[in-house]
């Protein structure tokens, strides 16, 4: 641990490096983080938050379409597990004060692009309220965590 003198020192030292004094106060700081959860048992079991806010950055781990229960919602119906996963995502974003408006990213993880594409143009403008302004990537996968999960999505939003 630096003492408070010796780090003044590093940083007035560290002045003519761009962005070392940046560095030398941040590792001095303590990450703080606040998770959220839907207490679904696979949290514990796999050890993650679903979502994690760090400063006005909020994380949103890969989001499925399950119900408070964790009964997975619209097997066979892409649209329908779309939703949920928003759903879900709205809750945890509510959590922390904020909603879908304040996503700035997402990666929607597909086992059938066609179909996914399909529908998510389909419902997207109604889940957003309007056109969505973030970025957006969207890729295809073999499968994913259950055999009837068609979309898991993962995002970021600022606060």
């Amino acid at each position: 641990m630096v003492d408070n003198k010796r780090r003044a020192m590093l940083v007035a030292a560290a002045g003519s490096i761009p962005g070392a004094s940046v560095a030398l106060e941040n590792k001095a700081r303590r990450l703080e983080k606040k998770t959220r959860t839907l207490g679904m048992p696979w949290e514990k079991e796999y050890g993650y938050a679903q979502a994690v806010k760090s400063g006005d950055i909020i994380y949103i781990s890969g989001q499925i379409s399950h119900d408070k229960s964790g009964k997975i919602i619209g097997i066979g119906d892409i649209e329908m597990q779309i939703r949920q996963c928003y759903k879900n995502i709205e809750e945890l974003l509510g959590g922390y004060g904020a909603t879908l408006q304040n996503m700035v990213e997402e990666v929607l993880h597909v086992t059938d692009m066609d179909a996914a594409f399909a529908a998510a143009c389909r419902c997207r403008h109604d889940i957003f309220g309007g056109t969505p302004v973030l970025a957006s990537t969207m890729v295809q996968v073999q499968r994913l965590a259950f055999p009837d999960l068609m979309i898991e999505i993962r995002g970021v939003a600022r606060i």
